[in-house]
C-alpha cells in the first residue's frame, strides 16, 4: 500500500549486542544513500554512569538503569520533528561523559546501538527497525578484535568483561530481537570455521511487518548462486522469510542481486562504489557481498518508507 506523502525524516533503529556489527552496518547505509542526507546517531552515548561509577555500582552499559533512555526518546521525537538536538558522548576510550555536541537532522536518521527498543516508546519511534545477531563465538572474536585493536585492551581484559556481562545480553539485549521488522545473523561457512570477515554467510529472518522486495527474478533464474529463500517459522512461533546469502557467491551472481535492488533505489546509483567495505582491526579494508546485499536491503527499505510505502 502507498501514500504519496513522503517524509521529511525516516528513522532506521539498529540494535545489537557490543560488537554486531552496527555501526560498520550503519556506515555503509549512510555511504549508499549519501553522508550529507543520513544523520546517524550512536545510542550508547546516553550512558548515564561513566565507567568507574557503573563499576561501583556493580552494573554494566547492558542495564537500562544504566542509560537515559528517556532523554533518547524525547531526542528521536526531536529529530523526526526536524529539531536539533544536543547529543550526550561517551568518552569509549577513557569511560567518561563528555561534552555534548549540536547534532541536526538530515533526511535519513540512523541510531544504532545497545537498547532502542528496549521501551514501547521507543519502538513506535522507528520507521524501520533492525536487529543483529551475529554467531555468539563469532561476535566474541569480533569484540576481541576490536577492543585490543582500536580501544587499548588486553584479550584478557575484554574475555574478563564479557564474562561480567554474561548475564545481562540475554537479560536485556537479546529480547528486544521480537521487535525487529528484519534480523540479520552472519554465521561462519561450514567448511571454515575461523572466518570472520568477507566471506560470511548471511541470514535475513525477514518479518511481513515490511514490504520486502521482490526477488524471485534472481532466485528462479536458475543461475547457481547459492541464494535461498524459505518461509519458516521464527524463534517466536510466527511465520517468516529467511534469505539466506552464501559468503562465497560468485561476483556475477552478487552483481545481478545487487542490480535488482539498485533499480529500486535509482537516487543512490552514483553511489554504488561505497557497498559492502569494512575495516577489519588491522584497519586494512575489504569488501564483502553478503554484507553490501545487506546494506542495499537496509537502504532500499529506507527509501521505501521515506516514500511512505508500507506492509500490506
Amino acid at each position: 500500500m502507498a501514500n504519496n506523502h513522503r517524509k521529511p525524516h525516516t528513522v532506521l533503529g539498529i540494535v545489537g549486542d557490543s560488537a554486531t556489527g552496527k555501526t560498520t552496518l550503519s556506515s555503509g547505509i549512510a555511504a549508499i544513500l549519501g553522508p550529507d542526507r543520513v544523520t546517524t546517531v550512536c545510542t550508547d552515548d546516553y550512558h548515564s554512569y561513566d565507567r568507574t561509577e557503573r563499576s561501583e555500582n556493580g552494573l554494566s552499559a547492558l542495564d537500562p538503569r544504566c542509560n537515559y533512555l528517556d532523554i533518547l526518546e524525547q531526542h528521536i521525537r526531536s529529530m523526526r520533528a526536524g529539531e536539533p538536538i544536543l547529543r550526550p558522548v561517551y568518552n569509549h576510550d577513557k569511560g567518561t561523559l563528555d561534552r555534548p555536541v549540536y547534532i541536526e537532522p538530515k533526511e535519513f536518521i540512523i541510531f544504532e546501538g545497545l537498547l532502542g527498543f528496549t521501551t514501547r516508546g521507543l519502538r513506535d519511534l522507528f520507521d524501520v527497525k533492525l536487529y543483529l545477531e551475529p554467531e555468539e563465538d563469532l561476535r566474541i572474536r569480533w569484540k576481541v578484535d576490536r577492543d585490543t585493536g582500536k580501544r587499548g585492551y588486553t584479550e584478557q581484559e575484554v574475555l574478563n568483561s564479557l564474562k561480567k556481562r554474561e548475564a545481562d545480553s540475554p537479560a536485556y539485549i537479546w529480547p528486544q530481537r521480537t521487535f525487529a521488522d528484519m534480523v540479520v545473523s552472519f554465521v561462519p561457512p561450514e567448511n571454515n570455521s575461523t572466518e570472520s570477515g568477507a566471506h560470511l554467510n548471511v541470514r535475513h529472518t525477514l518479518r511481513p511487518t515490511l514490504p520486502h522486495p521482490d526477488l524471485s527474478s534472481i532466485l528462479e533464474s536458475g543461475i547457481p548462486n547459492g541464494l535461498h529463500l524459505e518461509l519458516m517459522r521464527d524463534t517466536d512461533g510466527k511465520p517468516v522469510d529467511v534469505l539466506e546469502i552464501p559468503g562465497d557467491i560468485s561476483d556475477d551472481a552478487a552483481k545481478k542481486l545487487e542490480d535488482v535492488i539498485w533499480s529500486l533505489i535509482p537516487e543512490a546509483q552514483e553511489l554504488r562504489a561505497n557497498v559492502g567495505k569494512f575495516m577489519d582491526a588491522q584497519n586494512i579494508s575489504h569488501m564483502s557481498h553478503p554484507l553490501a546485499l545487506t546494506q542495499l536491503l537496509l537502504a532500499y527499505h529506507m527509501v521505501m518508507a521515506s516514500a511512505g510505502v508500507l506492509a500490506v
